[in-house]
């Protein structure tokens, strides 16, 4: 294997940082450069996917050639074919003349697809035919065309999800995802926070001829306590927004809080349709877990106040005490007894806990905290889990990979929970 100098590619693209993830991933980029894989990076948005296609094309082959990078979120359905595979004139309104698509003019060269996912079924289906036969049609032609493109893509999104759901075709996710480069989020590269501050802080002092910004070792700890949800995007907004508004140059931890938005991630949050995925997957379970031990507690409290009402150990107005909640909605009103249907509150029934601490909370409560009963269905969370673990190994043939994404856990959390469980795959 050829020796890779990460710093010098560093370097050369402008990559901040000293991250063990990023540095993974700087070195699959440039160990697969020099072949025609196709290539699938993955990381949230405003992480920086763009600069690992220029690091491929450019230590390729292909580096002489034309790099022409593409958002698909971008362009509209009705447009996108053409935008990429050209059109003949005539073909459709508005087509006064004959066009070439961006895989005719980057024949030889590297074509950056970001946000792969949004990309219309029919589109999939073209693009696919490019990837494996190296072959296209203009909109409007029957004229069979060779183009020699290599294609590296780039998502935010769980493609996996999207093939279960319909909206990406499997084949063409196996395709592209030939070699996968998973970028990083921000919050995950430690130290790397910090300096890319100190860079953007040093870049817009230069563009507004002010001296730089700097933190105060509080603030600096501040800094690096926030999640960034929108990663160095979001950083880079921030340095930009203090080194213009700010008079004193100093920036101490509470005057640093005033540009960091209120985090939501570190409170419970109400589930929303513009959830990801894998949060959707994380919630759904979470508030199962919750519902379960909720339900199995007055379940066993209502077999307890039955056996005290036929035991005659308490008089009424003790048990109404004594179980209060569970008669909630009852009201008695000139000696008759009715019941309020009451809806559960949003915030109550809704609100799930994201912090993984809070999510294992729940899966670390011991059946003996729950008073014991015969039941005829098991409702322990090893038995649930083991059988979630069990179901999602079968549905992709034991690929623990494939599984472990499905769970919405890692793939070594998922081996220490088939050691745990002497699951055998």
């Amino acid at each position: 294997m050829r020796n890779i100098d990460i710093q010098s590619i560093k370097q050369r693209f402008g990559i901040i940082g000293n991250s063990p993830l990023l540095n993974h991933a700087i070195q699959v980029a440039a160990q697969v450069a020099p072949t025609e894989m196709t290539v699938l990076i993955t990381g949230e948005s405003g992480s920086g996917k763009e600069s690992f296609s220029k690091i491929i094309h450019q230590l390729s082959p292909r580096k002489h050639g034309q790099f022409i990078a593409i958002n698909c979120g971008a362009i509209p359905e009705g447009t996108i074919d053409s935008e990429l595979f050209g059109h003949e004139k005539g073909s459709f309104t508005g087509a006064h003349d004959t066009r070439k698509g961006y895989f005719e003019v980057t024949d030889g060269g590297t074509i950056f697809l970001d946000e792969i996912g949004e990309m219309p079924l029919g589109t999939q289906a073209r693009l696919l035919r490019v990837l494996e036969n190296g072959e296209f049609i203009k909109v409007g032609s029957s004229k069979v065309q060779k183009t020699d493109v290599r294609v590296v893509a780039a998502t935010n999104v769980n493609l996996l999800n999207a093939v279960e759901k319909g909206r990406f075709r499997e084949d063409l996710y196996y395709r592209l995802n030939t070699v996968p480069i998973t970028v990083p989020p921000l919050r995950e590269r430690g130290d790397d926070i910090y300096l890319l501050f100190r860079k953007f802080a040093a870049d817009f002092s230069e563009k507004y001829k002010v001296k730089p910004i700097t933190l105060t070792p509080d603030a600096v700890q501040e800094l690096l306590a926030f999640r960034f949800p929108g990663n160095i995007r979001q950083l880079k907004n921030i340095v930009e927004q203090i080194s213009v508004l700010e008079y004193d140059r100093e920036i101490d931890a509470n005057k640093l809080r005033h540009y960091l938005p209120r985090e939501q991630s570190n409170l419970p949050a109400v589930l929303s349709k513009e959830a990801s995925a894998s949060e959707q997957h994380f919630s759904e379970r979470d508030i199962l877990y919750k519902v379960l031990f909720d339900m199995r507690r007055d379940v066993s409290e209502l077999k307890k106040l039955v056996f005290e009402i036929m035991t005659n150990q308490h008089n009424e107005q003790e048990l109404i005490k004594e179980h209060g909640h569970l008669f909630d909605g009852i009201e008695t009103v000139n000696g008759r007894t009715t019941y309020q249907h009451q809806e559960p509150k949003q915030h109550e029934a809704f609100y799930l806990p994201v912090k993984q601490a809070q999510m294992q909370d729940y899966e670390d409560q011991k059946v003996e905290d729950i008073p014991h009963e015969t039941e005829e269905e098991s409702l322990s969370l090893e038995d649930k889990e083991k059988e979630l673990i069990l179901k999602a190994l079968k549905k992709h043939n034991n690929k623990r990979k494939y599984a472990a994404q499905d769970l919405g856990i890692s793939e070594r959390t998922l081996y220490r929970k088939l050691k745990q469980y002497d699951i055998e795959e």
